[in-house]
């Protein structure tokens, strides 16, 4: 088992947390432990390296920033759970298509861990709820090593995904845990992802003090 060390941020900026983590991936070493960040961000749209600006609909005086991730725009706000890998993927000896999947598997395990059915769709990155997307993932892959991650819908205001077409789907609808399962507790998601996901990469999670 290799240490994970986990921190939890609360709600922060998108982009001084985007630069943290440019930071810590640049400044870490050979023998430094990987970590996941979880937080929720103040509202944003975050539009991937690739992203078409034809994707941004009308962003009603939310912050749009251009980042370095995988993917298309996307929208983050309260509500909503972000879990940042700031992995070693190469000393891990770990394809990003694997760990994609395993993000995937481990975001579908959460959901049934509170009686949600979940499914993938081919060619689709993310998790999806009736064909409305739940959860998105977005990489970037820098020497080897890892960093943004996915956003989980929780219990948060959808209305800002209708501004964009999210992920560059046009009409694609969004979906939360509150509106599957109300009784849902925020704090025990976040456990059961931590646990689902360092269970099947043989992680030992170790909250920062």
């Amino acid at each position: 088992m290799q240490d994970l060390l986990l921190r939890k941020l609360g709600l922060v900026d998108y982009y001084s947390t985007w630069q943290n983590m440019q930071n810590f991936t640049e400044k870490r070493k050979a023998d430094t432990p990987d970590e996941i960040w979880i937080c929720e961000h103040h509202p944003v749209f975050t539009q991937g390296r690739h992203g078409k600006a034809e994707h941004i609909i009308n962003p009603h005086n939310i912050p749009v920033i251009q980042t370095d991730r995988g993917g298309q725009v996307t929208y983050h706000g309260p509500g909503q759970m972000i879990v940042y890998f700031l992995l070693d993927i190469k000393r891990r000896k770990l394809g990003i298509k694997n760990l994609v999947s395993e993000i995937e598997t481990a975001v579908q395990k959460t959901l049934a861990d509170f009686g949600i059915e979940s499914h993938l769709i081919c060619d689709a990155p993310g998790v999806y709820v009736k064909q409305c997307k739940i959860s998105s993932i977005g990489l970037r892959v820098k020497h080897g090593r890892t960093y943004h991650g996915l956003s989980l819908n929780i219990d948060m205001d959808l209305k800002p995904f209708s501004y964009i077409n999210p992920c560059g789907y046009q009409n694609l609808q969004m979906t939360q845990v509150s509106n599957l399962n109300p009784k849902a507790d925020r704090l025990a998601i976040q456990a059961s992802f931590v646990a689902n996901f360092s269970k099947s990469l043989g992680y030992s999670p170790k909250e920062a003090s």
